[in-house]
């Protein structure tokens, strides 16, 4: 099967899964929306970062609001979180549950059960992800990995040529035990190469992650 009749079998199938899925999850999508309102009164989607899809265009990605308002900036620029905003950039921009005091009550539930990801189906039923695709980046974390591996702007490049996904290589590979570097290597190669088989793999794989938390820092 050819690359291009394959884009186009894969958006046909975007759209009927992400369509059942936001069906069978809608009672449960009300009721997360509804009590992270409740929680602090203030908006249910995260706000930032903007994601960048297909050749760096930026999309807004829906995805349940886990953190205070705000929680991307304040973690940049307010100094309450200097010390976390240290440890953070140490880690690979990436903090325990426990360790990270932005997240809500709520948010602990939502994280720890992926449930926040799920608002992701509007962006697959929009066009602007694939049920499997590369994990959606942000352009702060380009730039700030670019510094460090200019030679890496390639394989970006080629990771921003698909679609991003709800689900993909980094995911079922290991997700948050995977540094940025090593990402870019495994998700630069899917794009490469992605086809019917290895879609498939990745999506039968991905509850099975999700169960088993494989991957997920605590």
């Amino acid at each position: 099967m050819s690359k291009m009749l394959y884009k186009k079998i894969k958006r046909i199938l975007d759209i009927i899964f992400s369509s059942i899925l936001l069906l069978f999850f809608s009672p449960l999508l009300l009721l997360v929306y509804i009590l992270i309102w409740i929680e602090d009164r203030s908006e249910v989607f995260v706000k930032q970062p903007i994601r960048l899809g297909v050749n760096g265009k930026e999309f807004k990605m829906y995805k349940f609001r886990s953190m205070v308002p705000n929680a991307h900036e304040k973690i940049l620029n307010n100094p309450k979180y200097s010390s976390l905003k240290k440890k953070w950039s140490g880690n690979d921009r990436k903090l325990s549950i426990k360790e990270d005091d932005r997240i809500t009550k709520i948010g602990k539930v939502l994280r720890s059960t992926d449930i926040d990801e799920l608002p992701q189906l509007l962006n697959v039923l929009k066009g602007d992800m694939s049920i499997v695709g590369p994990r959606p980046m942000y352009k702060l974390e380009i730039e700030e990995h670019l510094k460090s591996y200019p030679e890496d702007k390639k394989k970006i490049e080629k990771i921003l040529s698909v679609k991003p996904g709800m689900t993909g290589i980094w995911q079922v590979s290991g997700r948050n035990d995977i540094v940025f570097k090593d990402r870019v290597v495994l998700e630069s190669e899917y794009s490469e190469n992605y086809n019917f088989l290895t879609d498939a793999k990745i999506f039968f794989l991905t509850p099975y992650v999700i169960l088993t938390r494989k991957g997920v820092h605590g």
